[in-house]
């Protein structure tokens, strides 16, 4: 790599703005996707301020899609609609924007930046690049290490990408003097769809490996009595895990690969601009303290089990009420510091335009998709599904209900709003076809993470990777489902044969 890279500055290539009868095109297909779901009465037992909900729903994720407009203003349409046609009451249809994961989204955002402007990010992403710079798929299976260790105690996908992976993969793709636009397939193109289709991978190894895990858990046991714990998940997942690793980040490399793949001179270079750039500037230690503090924070909430036994003053109460803080607060603390200490500007925060753009767009998503699971709508969804297996053999019956499930995840946007809705459903309908029980509970669990590869939305971290601007939506989308045919063959043989080497079935 030439070092000049590393101190020039190219202008980002924005998106081509669609002509005019090409987005009245786009605008056709919106409407005519909803039109056609409101042209039919709702089924019996679904009211028709659902199926109201579900033909916006629809049309604004067909607009995502087709976009007509920017995502962020089809999604701000789409809120507005559900209030407007009184699918949802207007206190209802804005609640996303109130979840604590969506202003996690917004944090992680403001703490990039941070490690941008201070030079911490730049530090880091040099002392990556001394030590294992010399491969491209090298850096990025570092940083998928880094994040299948802090999987295994901090339940949060998005504190691990947004907090701790996403800002050094930006920080290391700038470095490399790839940003958005014309640079982007230098390096951050690769990385940014490698660590998030990887993520979703550890999210299925671990039942800490994103939140919604435990309630998954939960749903198992209520329906069958089968409990699984952090061991059980872990052991029966790890197999089909570490193939998947091997695998996915192979195919990206080859279908997305990175125009930099050799940097011989790299390493030497990060050597001499560490010697230059001396020891840390205040600013640096700050946000390092910051940095550090979050994450210990997290790590705390992983383990929060340790301390829930005891409660009360003294050193065990102190971190029972730091393990009971929700996933969001460490990093706005963070941000606060950081404002407080001026290692941020407010300027810094209101400027960041790709935070605000993803806080509309995928606040907006988690609250449609969420209300749209409470209409029942999508209980109804797998009910059908179920007709379709009547009489078959519980082998076809289990691979068409796992697909069904898995391609559904294109309608949600997030792993947790759609295992709410459709993981009990579904699994009942697998087990009434006669599929063995922890083979029909164990496949659904896994399979709620990794369809969240998918999308753009499909779980927390997705709109933070994405939202980084590397990647074209179409782009997103087409590595998506390629990674979705490779990951269910490779969970359906290597998961059901370790399984059964396990006697779980």
């Amino acid at each position: 790599m030439d070092p000049a890279a590393f101190l020039s500055d190219k202008p980002e290539n924005l998106e081509t703005e669609p002509t005019t009868s090409n987005k009245l095109l786009r605008w056709a297909g919106v409407l005519l996707a909803g039109g056609l779901i409101l042209a039919f009465s709702p089924p019996e037992g679904i009211t028709s301020a659902s199926w109201r909900l579900l033909a916006i729903f629809v049309a604004t994720i067909i607009g995502s899609i087709l976009r007509p407009i920017a995502g962020g203003a089809m999604v701000l349409l789409g809120i507005a609609a559900v209030a407007l046609s009184g699918a949802l009451p207007v206190g209802q249809a804005l609640a996303g924007y109130a979840d604590p994961i969506v202003w996690l989204v917004l944090a992680a955002f403001f703490i990039s930046r941070a490690m941008i402007k201070t030079g911490l990010g730049r530090r880091v992403a040099l002392i990556f690049i001394r030590a294992i710079g010399h491969h491209s798929l090298g850096l990025g299976y570092a940083l998928v290490a880094t994040d299948f260790v802090l999987a295994s105690v901090i339940p949060s996908n998005a504190a691990r990408a947004g907090g701790i992976i996403f800002p050094i993969a930006k920080s290391l793709s700038e470095a490399y003097d790839s940003k958005p636009g014309a640079t982007a397939k230098r390096l951050g193109a690769f990385l940014m769809t490698m660590l998030y289709q990887s993520d979703v991978i550890i999210c299925a190894t671990f039942l800490t490996g994103q939140a919604s895990n435990v309630l998954i858990a939960k749903f198992a046991q209520q329906a069958t009595g089968v409990e699984i714990g952090y061991g059980r998940w872990f052991l029966a997942g790890i197999l089909p895990a570490l193939v998947s690793l091997v695998a996915v980040p192979q195919m990206i490399y080859r279908l997305n690969a990175p125009e930099v793949k050799h940097t011989p001179a790299a390493a030497e270079f990060a050597r001499a601009e560490l010697h230059r750039m001396g020891g840390m500037n205040r600013q640096e230690l700050l946000l390092l303290a910051v940095f550090t503090l979050v994450v210990l924070l997290w790590s705390l909430k992983g383990l929060g089990f340790l301390f829930s036994v005891s409660s009360g003053a003294g050193t065990v109460g102190v971190l029972t009420n730091l393990a009971r803080l929700d996933y969001s607060i460490p990093p706005l603390v963070g941000v606060c510091v950081l404002l407080v200490t001026g290692v941020l500007e407010w300027s810094d925060v209101i400027g960041e335009r790709g935070a605000w753009d993803v806080f509309i767009w995928y606040g907006g998503l988690v609250r449609l998709a969420g209300a749209l699971g409470e209409t029942g709508i999508t209980t109804r969804f797998a009910q059908l599904a179920g007709t379709l297996t009547s009489g078959w053999h519980w082998w076809g019956a289990l691979l068409l209900l796992l697909l069904v499930y898995f391609y559904a995840h294109y309608g949600f946007a997030s792993i947790t709003a759609h295992a709410t809705a459709m993981y009990t459903p579904f699994l009942l309908v697998m087990l009434a076809a006669g599929t063995p029980t922890y083979l029909a509970v164990l496949s659904l669990a896994y399979f709620s993470n990794l369809d969240a590869s998918l999308t753009h939305f499909g779980t927390t971290p997705a709109p933070i990777y994405f939202g980084a601007g590397y990647v074209s939506q179409r782009t997103w989308w087409k590595l998506g489902l390629l990674a979705s045919l490779l990951t269910i063959p490779i969970w359906l043989v290597f998961g059901l044969a370790w399984w059964k080497v396990l006697r779980l079935w």
